[in-house]
């Protein structure tokens, strides 16, 4: 890099912050990130992109769809995650949860169906993706995992291996 160039940042997008000290009903959705935190009572529907965040103190009967959400207080319905949903010591949960990661502190309450379900991000690769990231053929991907030498999920005939799973393996001298 010459002498003057700056180096290009990468922009993380900005998230608003909103607070809810009060009583709220009704349908609250946010196309944009937020940090909403809930200290009060809502009741209604909650679809957030960014972090939910609900307070111990708070009461909350919704159905809950987010990226990542973490419950101290009391809600009652479903919470869908596409990210992370943590329960606090002090949380008590009742409703059917759909994450791809979950963290239960001890001293939580969960009184419900959990499914865990692959995260849609890019923690997830296919035959492709993983060739290209481990520098291999396809063809040798594919013996890897007839010879059961490599970590992989299978839904059918679709093939699907873990970033975190790879790395481990591959960390560990698997790759030859």
């Amino acid at each position: 890099m010459a002498f003057g160039e700056k180096k290009p940042q990468r922009v993380e997008p900005v998230s608003k912050t909103i607070e809810i000290n009060a009583e709220m009903h009704g349908t609250l959705a946010f196309k944009e990130l937020v940090d909403l935190k809930i200290n009060g009572q809502f009741t209604g529907s909650l679809d957030v992109r960014g972090t939910l965040t609900v307070g111990g103190r708070a009461e909350v009967e919704a159905d809950i769809n987010g990226d990542n959400v973490v419950i101290a207080g009391k809600v009652k319905g479903n919470v869908s995650v596409s990210k992370m949903l943590t329960l606090l010591p002090t949380a008590v949960l009742i409703g059917n949860i759909n994450v791809p990661k979950l963290n239960i502190v001890e001293g939580a309450i969960f009184q419900g169906n959990c499914q865990m379900s692959p995260s849609e991000t890019n923690e997830w690769m296919n035959i492709k993706e993983l060739a290209i990231y481990l520098e291999l053929d396809e063809g040798a991907i594919i013996e890897l995992v007839r010879s059961g030498k490599i970590p992989v999920v299978r839904e059918g005939d679709i093939l699907k291996f873990e970033r975190a799973q790879i790395d481990g393996w591959a960390a560990a001298g698997m790759v030859k």
